[in-house]
């Protein structure tokens, strides 16, 4: 019944230690189906050199597993969060990627300097801030999804336009339809955060581009008269 969903996931997570954005286990995917409201997530401290399609554990949107025989991600319950209250989120991606990480650590929203930037989000990449005293004590993954999702209704931000967020003192989460596009949203959040990081060391006085280049580069890849692309 989840063969193809297992599938997904696997390839999804095989693609985090090739693009270089995780070191050893720390880091996770999820593909989720929605009508049979389940995940596939990545098992704990699995190695991905030996990861298998059938390692592959089978979740509910309650963080419950409903097949497999190890234990799922140390983060599953955010992921079923996330699913759960976001109806349109067909994956999720979470690592420690080094520039990501390092953004998260000094709780600062990765600000919008360049093009490529822009090409994806018209903001800044989001910061969520520190996880409150009471939710760290706590069921603290599960905390960690609302720690995102409350970040998103305080700052009035779109879940299907902004596919990605830092976790204040964590490290970066993404998502998107799939676990192609959630994977592709987590290696751009970690390339802007390295140029914004080059950027910042060039010249610390850098300034936020301009809202019309924003906003011409932004709508030639996702307005309704995009050009960009086939």
């Amino acid at each position: 019944m989840y063969s193809q969903l297992k599938k997904e996931a696997y390839e999804a997570n095989m693609e985090l230690p090739k693009l270089g954005l995780v070191v050893f286990t720390f880091g996770n995917v999820s593909v989720a189906d929605h009508d049979k409201k389940v995940f596939a997530i990545k098992p704990s401290g699995v190695p991905y050199e030996d990861l298998k399609v059938e390692d592959m554990v089978i979740v509910d949107f309650d963080g419950h597993i409903v097949e497999g025989s190890l234990r799922p991600s140390s983060d599953t319950k955010t992921h079923a969060v996330l699913y759960k209250e976001w109806a349109n989120i067909g994956a999720i991606v979470h690592t420690h990627s080094t520039y990501g990480t390092a953004w998260a650590q000094t709780n600062r929203a990765i600000p919008i300097y360049g093009t490529t930037h822009a090409d994806h989000l018209t903001t800044d990449i989001p910061c969520a801030p520190p996880m409150a005293d009471h939710m760290i004590a706590g069921n603290y993954e599960h905390q960690t999804g609302y720690q995102i999702i409350e970040h998103f209704v305080s700052e009035q931000l779109d879940y299907e336009e902004v596919q990605m967020i830092l976790v204040g003192n964590h490290a970066p989460f993404a998502w998107g339809a799939n676990g192609k596009k959630a994977v592709y949203n987590a290696a751009v959040l970690e390339y802007t955060a390295k140029l914004a990081y080059l950027t910042e060391q060039i010249n610390p006085q850098a300034t936020r581009m301009k809202g019309s280049l924003i906003k011409k580069h932004y709508e030639r890849k996702h307005g309704k008269d995009a050009y960009y692309g086939q």
